[in-house]
């Protein structure tokens, strides 16, 4: 399991799947999809569009990962998990199949999703890439839209080192005479997708061409945006129940995948666009993207685990102008966590601790990195214990951020 163990679970080759798919009768073509890829933002931009289509009324399949508390939370339809009877009759059916195929995890996984989403018979399934995009077991979708919602550095030694290698990657998800929209225009990387976008023939739409959002409001359960097209007024006041300050980015790739929905026929009312939105989380069961914890003492956890998640949440953390902050911070044995650590303020206190998976950073490896650069803090053997300790040490009027790695905040008793 790549989510366990790391990049041996990884395989470079979409061969498996394909095999995968032909003896389940190729059920990803029995339903629409719309492919989603990129370094951050892909699942929150995932569970929004899934969210307005519940809302217009289709039938949702929506496919992402990892999962945080139970492994039904990655396949889901109109917000309702994957039955646990129908996760083990799939393996019971296929025990054989497996053996032969070999495959990984994921590659599971996605078969699975796929087979229950055309048995099910859904409208049209969301769904989100794995790992990269070209080689990612999704990728053998044909999407009625794709959408690559940002770049940045993450899975180098998989991906690539560079911002352009790492582009080219998730430019894969590309398919001939089907249209593209990359969330936000990075000028050092427009030519990997113009050019892979002309290969195929397919129109290409850079979001913030087009959809403008302005911030009216923020608290930490919701935000509002007025958002524009091409310079006018399209939504006003338009809410979301995603407080992450990055949703600024993902919202215009969001909305420009709707418009180019609807031009493909979907009905997708405006209503239905702010309703989604407004309710992404509570109708899909989105968790852990800037979610308030507890209230006394305020206690926020996210996700964001690389270069750029981390910078956004410091951003908003130092937004709330706190008078202390305690993070819990986690983080796994593949990542370049120095680089991380050096993003991290120095007048924090930190709980370091290591998430119950092979994957995870030793925490007295961890502790020594954080001492290298200057952060002052403890080690704990557990998440639970850290948690704990923050909780023991912080006053009302202070801030407790839990996060580092999604395995960190997976073990949150109560997400």
């Amino acid at each position: 399991m790549f989510q366990r163990i790391g990049n041996l679970a990884f395989k470079k080759s979409l061969d498996n799947i394909i095999a995968l798919s032909d003896a389940l009768g190729q059920p990803h073509h029995r339903f629409k999809t719309v492919h989603v890829a990129g370094t951050n933002g892909k699942g929150s931009s995932s569970h929004m569009i899934a969210a307005v289509l519940q809302r217009a009324g289709y039938k949702t399949g929506l496919y992402t990962s990892p999962h945080l508390k139970s492994f039904t939370e990655r396949v889901r339809i109109n917000g309702a998990e994957l039955p646990q009877n129908y996760l083990i009759q799939f393996v019971e059916d296929n025990k054989q199949l497996f053996e032969q195929v070999q495959p990984s995890f994921f590659e599971m996984t996605v078969a699975l999703a796929f087979k229950y989403f055309a048995d099910e018979q859904v409208d049209v399934a969301v769904i989100e890439v794995g790992l990269g995009g070209r080689l990612d077991s999704t990728n053998i979708i044909q999407p009625e839209v794709s959408l690559i919602t940002n770049i940045g550095y993450d899975h180098q030694n998989l991906l690539g080192d560079t911002l352009e290698q790492i582009a080219g990657e998730k430019a894969g998800i590309i398919k001939s005479h089907t249209p593209v929209v990359v969330s936000t225009k990075q000028p050092e990387i427009v030519h990997v997708f113009e050019q892979k976008a002309a290969m195929e023939e397919s129109s290409i739409y850079f979001a913030t061409d087009h959809i403008q959002v302005n911030l009216l409001d923020r608290t930490l359960q919701k935000q509002v945006f007025d958002a524009y097209k091409d310079g006018i007024l399209w939504l006003d006041s338009l809410e979301t129940d995603l407080a992450g300050v990055y949703q600024q980015y993902n919202l215009p790739g969001v909305l420009q995948t709707l418009l180019l929905l609807q031009e493909r026929g979907y009905a997708i009312p405006e209503e239905a666009i702010r309703e989604g939105i407004a309710h992404a989380k509570t109708l899909t069961g989105l968790k852990g993207r800037w979610q308030v914890i507890s209230e006394n003492p305020l206690t926020i956890c996210d996700t964001g685990h690389n270069v750029d998640g981390i910078k956004q949440i410091i951003s908003q953390l130092e937004a709330l102008d706190p008078k202390q902050v305690h993070m819990v911070f986690g983080a796994v044995n593949d990542k370049d966590v120095t680089t991380i650590l050096r993003l991290l303020p120095k007048q924090y206190r930190y709980y370091f601790c290591q998430a119950q998976i092979p994957r995870a950073l030793p925490v007295a490896e961890l502790l020594e990195k954080a001492t290298s650069v200057g952060l002052m803090g403890e080690a704990y053997a557990t998440v639970a214990e850290a948690i704990e300790a923050a909780r023991g040490n912080a006053a009302a009027d202070e801030v407790i951020f839990i996060g580092g790695s999604t395995f960190v905040v997976a073990e949150i008793d109560e997400l």
